[in-house]
């Protein structure tokens, strides 16, 4: 089946790529405005996306009339957000910062979350995260209804227990992240297989070996 995405509303194309490309991981993003209000909420338009600089990409979606939603604006506002990651064991709590309310309601508040204070960037990151990353706004980008945010991580916490100092070496099996499938459904980290990356030299080798 092929679909001409020029011709669909934007609510299908929503629907078929965030179905397709998944597991995708979450940023449960903190941010603070201007005025002090303290945000937490979950986003899976989000990777990785550069190591030097080390920059992450989040997508955020307006509301139905155009406005930023509170996570956006702050940023945009304030240039300084936390992204951390979601465990398992978060997953309720990251699922109700997700709640639909009105600006200004402090999600971390009332899901009970424990805040750590972040060392270089004015939001809390959330303590129970296995990873929190905070971060600058290092560039914006505004495309049709949604707003593209490259953010510029400055510090990087990992809870001790993940991570082999000496060798930076982390588990990031025991971490038990979970990614966004689609709709409700969430997917679990606890099975795996590995592929070593292939080598040229070695795949010539065996080639003439034949």
């Amino acid at each position: 089946m092929e679909f001409d995405f020029s011709q669909m509303a934007a609510g299908d194309r929503y629907k078929l790529m965030s179905a397709s490309v998944t597991p995708r991981p979450i940023a449960w993003v903190t941010t603070r405005s201007a005025a002090g209000a303290a945000n937490a909420a979950p986003f899976s338009f989000f990777n990785m996306v550069a190591a030097d600089p080390p920059l992450l990409t989040i997508g955020f979606l307006r509301q139905a009339d155009g406005r930023h939603k509170d996570t956006p604006a702050n940023i945009l506002e304030t240039k300084e957000f936390v992204v951390n990651l979601v465990s398992e064991d978060d997953a309720e709590a990251m699922n109700f910062t997700c709640i639909d309310a009105p600006p200004g309601f402090d999600e971390a508040a009332h899901a009970a979350l424990s805040l750590a204070p972040s060392s270089v960037v004015a939001p809390d990151r959330i303590a129970t995260a296995p990873v929190s990353m905070e971060c600058r706004l290092y560039q914006a980008i505004e495309a049709g209804q949604s707003t593209i945010v490259l953010g510029e991580v400055v510090r990087f916490h990992i809870q001790d227990r993940f991570i082999d100092v000496d060798r930076l070496y982390v588990d990031t099996m025991a971490m038990g992240l979970i990614a966004r499938m689609h709709g409700a459904w969430y997917s679990r980290s606890d099975t795996s297989f590995q592929l070593a990356r292939p080598r040229y030299a070695d795949w010539l080798a065996e080639k003439n070996d034949d």
